[in-house]
């Protein structure tokens, strides 16, 4: 089906409309919008309380907005104009103008450990890594190795509290939510700060 220019036009302005109501009368639990980036398109998602979810292609972005409907609240709203802030970040991150988020975080998808683990992974700086078991200590659960791996692979905010700075005790890459591509991007991306 086509669509000309008129009807595109209208349906952006009926999209406009809607997304204004539904934030007006509070019905409007989860926003989000894709971005395009270096590691491919994004998809990123909000709550009032801040930034819930950053989404690779290749974890199938209906499948992720499924699971927000089920975890979260079926009340979800393309409104890219809700992640405006994160989207320029991530611009500025991806442009090397922005070593660190300064973004309001909904970190409700992760529980326990898991959620104290990915609280601390913004504190391994830009450009630099830490391993696995590095992280275990830094948590203060130095035998908790496998956790922690399982804490970064889990992560719901790839990129934004960054995983990818996560590495073996080796120096390997280890698993990445987003590919071992992706995680070769974001650390060259870094390196080359």
């Amino acid at each position: 089906m086509n669509i000309d220019s008129d009807d595109a036009g209208a349906l952006a302005r009926l999209h406009a409309r809607l997304e204004q109501a539904a934030q007006a009368e509070g019905l409007l639990d989860v926003a989000y919008t894709t971005v395009d980036s270096p590691v491919g398109t994004l998809l990123l998602a909000a709550t009032p309380k801040g930034l819930i979810r950053v989404a690779y292609t290749n974890e199938d972005h209906d499948r992720v907005l499924q699971h927000l409907a089920e975890k979260v609240s079926p009340r979800i709203l393309r409104s890219p104009r809700q992640l405006d802030t994160a989207a320029r970040e991530l611009d500025e991150y991806f442009d090397h103008k922005r070593k660190a988020f300064d973004l309001d975080l909904d970190l409700s998808l992760s529980h326990g450990f898991r959620q104290v683990v990915q609280r601390h992974l913004p504190e391994i700086e830009y450009g630099q890594t830490r391993s696995y078991k590095q992280m275990a200590e830094m948590v203060g659960n130095p035998k908790a190795v496998r956790a922690v791996g399982s804490a970064c692979a889990t992560n719901p905010l790839p990129v934004v509290v960054p995983c990818h700075r996560v590495l073996r005790t080796d120096g390997t890459l280890g698993g990445y939510i987003g590919g071992l591509e992706a995680k070769t991007v974001l650390l060259e991306l870094e390196a080359a700060a």
